[in-house]
């Protein structure tokens, strides 16, 4: 996997020290321990998760402004991308949020094995935690959701002057079409989108990426009923 890892983090341009390849590592074996008992991911080889997980989630940095620190991954399930973010900057103040206990549990377990015992693992839904409204420079998501409910989700989560990233496949403009109202609703503004290779394969991935320039409407976000049956 360090050879895999190296050699990917270089093609995507990152400096990365080998202490952070080392934690990789230590995810990659833990995750695949619990991965036994609990269904945590369907990627379970060492290449796989290194390319498909690890390298995949580690190209966000190519388009996160560093000066950034808040970060929440909503719907974060084993911990992307939010966990390789944090190894690969580990100046990030980091909010796992996750709607199932058991995913949370294992969470916390990571942080502490990975020795981020200051990272937020929070079982909740996005719209159930009003404390966090406004709180964070960067909201991301890797969920599989469409993203006019990902962004009714995350866009309340973020200061004024915030980012959204919603990992998406190869072309997301049709769904960034579909998802223009509710951008505009909530406070947000498209940025070009992001795209990228990850290295080692023939996968090709974007990042939707959303600014928040106003105030999201305090009745947003709505029940997460409401938002599935009816999405802006």
């Amino acid at each position: 996997m360090r050879e895999i890892l190296e050699n990917g983090f270089a093609a995507l341009g990152l400096d990365v020290p080998a202490e952070a390849v080392g934690r990789f590592e230590s995810y990659y074996n833990f995750l695949t321990e619990k991965n036994k008992v609990m269904n945590l991911t369907a990627v379970t080889g060492e290449e796989e998760t290194a390319r498909l997980h690890f390298l995949d989630c580690a190209a966000l940095l190519g388009c996160m402004d560093p000066s950034g620190k808040r970060l929440i991954d909503v719907g974060t399930g084993a911990g992307f991308p939010g966990l390789p973010l944090k190894i690969l900057r580990t100046d990030t103040d980091l909010t796992l949020l996750d709607s199932l206990q058991k995913r949370v549990g294992f969470l916390s377990e990571t942080c502490d094995l990975l020795g981020f015992t200051e990272v937020q693992c929070i079982h909740a839904r996005a719209e159930e935690t009003p404390e966090l409204r406004g709180t964070f420079d960067f909201a991301v998501s890797r969920a599989v959701a469409k993203l006019n409910v990902l962004c009714e989700l995350c866009l309340p989560l973020l200061r004024v002057g915030g980012t959204f990233l919603a990992m998406k496949g190869p072309e997301p403009r049709g769904e960034m079409d579909e998802a223009a109202r509710a951008v505009s609703v909530l406070g947000g503004e498209y940025a070009k989108p992001f795209y990228y290779d990850i290295p080692g394969t023939d996968v090709h991935h974007s990042v939707v990426i959303v600014r928040k320039t106003r105030e999201t409407p305090a009745k947003y976000p709505r029940r997460y009923a409401k938002i599935s049956k009816s999405p802006l």
